[in-house]
């Protein structure tokens, strides 16, 4: 893809579990992020959508394949050159409070970017305090409080703050919002939505609700047992989405503005038992549609649609709309 800035080919990761056991949690992945562009990645826990987040931030080692980034290869970068590569991608985290020092105020916090990648002096960066805090929608005064001070919506703001400072390439949430309530979580996806349209942000966004996951991008993509099944475009989600997983999710999700009308119930469609590889399809034995091939077979993903493509024997057959 011409215009990607990021590009994973063929990806994989496995972990060693320590007596013969090994953990296959992302399996041959392929998948671009364009410039300016909001790429999803949804699944439940323990598909391998964070692994790929952590490889591509160079915090989880690759076991296979390859990491372009701007059209340079980064994969498993020596530690003496992840800084410049750091410099230009920024991860926010689940729980924002873990990246926190007890001890460090706010404003120290957000200026600490600016001053260890030599942006501004430290003077200078605490002169844009203001600015970086307005630009999350948090008062000046926040600056001087510590994190212990601050509720967890604010927390998230002030880390989505740090990490926009440095003026990032790439901006990759994991799990971002999950961990706050449902009106703060409403909140943190709009500021990310105003966010990516006045700054151009490319944006990595990586989640399990895909209610949450297509309020902020521009496309998806669906993992399950370590594999992509499905990719498309997040405005066409309700209506083109054919992987029988793909639809399993939608049938277990609600909109952000629905939550307590509806249980989400995801937790019981994955098979994955310790990343043992199945000879097929992974999804096969949960799969309504399953026929003879997709129990020796593994189906690759296959374009069936503009920007639409799938893993998957049976609807890769069909006319898709």
């Amino acid at each position: 893809m011409d215009d990607a800035l990021l590009e994973l080919r063929g990806l994989s990761k496995t972990f060693d579990m320590g007596k013969g056991e090994r953990l296959r949690a992302v399996r041959d992945v392929s998948l671009a992020v364009r410039r300016g562009e909001s790429l999803g990645i949804v699944g439940e826990s323990g598909c391998g959508k964070s692994t790929i987040a952590r490889m591509v931030a160079q915090l989880t080692e690759v076991t296979g394949g390859q990491i372009l980034f701007d059209g340079r290869d980064v994969t498993n970068l020596p530690r003496g050159r992840r800084r410049e590569l750091w410099r230009r991608v920024q991860m926010v985290f689940q729980d924002p409070y873990s990246v926190f020092s007890p001890r460090m105020t706010v404003g120290d916090f957000l200026t600490e970017g600016l001053v260890h990648f030599g942006i501004a002096s430290r003077a200078k960066a605490r002169e844009r305090l203001p600015e970086l805090l307005a630009r999350v929608e948090l008062p000046p005064e926040l600056a001087e409080r510590l994190p212990h001070q601050l509720s967890g919506g604010q927390q998230q703001r002030v880390v989505i703050a740090r990490a926009l400072s440095i003026q990032p390439d790439l901006l990759i949430l994991d799990e971002a919002t999950s961990a706050l309530d449902v009106s703060v979580q409403r909140q943190i996806l709009k500021l990310l939505m105003r966010l990516k349209a006045e700054l151009g942000l490319t944006m990595l966004f990586i989640g399990h609700d895909l209610a949450v996951v297509r309020s902020v991008t521009d496309r998806i993509a669906v993992m399950y047992a370590g594999s992509l099944v499905e990719q498309l475009p997040s405005d066409r989600l309700v209506e083109t989405a054919a992987h029988p997983y793909t639809r399993r999710l939608l049938d277990s999700v609600f909109s952000t503005g629905d939550r307590g009308r509806k249980q989400i119930a995801i937790e019981d469609l994955s098979l994955i038992e310790k990343g043992r590889q199945l000879a097929g399809c992974p999804y096969q034995p949960r799969c309504a549609i399953a026929t003879g091939i997709c129990s020796g077979t593994c189906p690759s993903l296959t374009a069936v649609g503009e920007n639409h493509s799938i893993a998957c024997f049976a609807r890769q057959g069909e006319e898709l709309q």
